[in-house]
């Protein structure tokens, strides 16, 4: 993937993020297919990783595939991203895991 194609695709990783509602989350695997390819989860983590705007886009509401938070969340680590979605009511089924039944966005 070149450099105009990957900054292409980060920019819709992050229009999709934006929409992404309070008290909701998304996994990697399901903002990648919203972008048009299931199979650039990593990529998506990649984008989120360098959110040039992270109060405008909500990285904080994307986990893994069981819901397990992201141990190196940009802006501070797992603890932070955990303190940001309690903030807004997503629940856990354990300490790094948010409980997906209940806060799962579906698009």
């Amino acid at each position: 993937m070149g450099k105009d194609s990957s900054n292409g695709f980060f920019e819709k990783v992050y229009e999709v993020v934006k929409r992404i509602p309070l008290g909701k989350v998304a996994t990697y695997g399901q903002i990648a297919r919203l972008c048009g390819n299931k199979r650039m989860s990593r990529q998506v983590g990649w984008a989120l990783h360098v959110n040039p705007q992270p109060f405008v886009i909500p990285c904080h509401r994307v986990v893994d595939r069981f819901g397990h938070l992201a141990g190196a969340f940009a802006f501070g680590g797992a603890t932070v991203q955990r303190d940001l979605l309690l903030g807004e009511g997503v629940t856990f089924v354990d300490d790094n895991t948010v409980d997906l039944e209940r806060h799962l966005w579906e698009e």
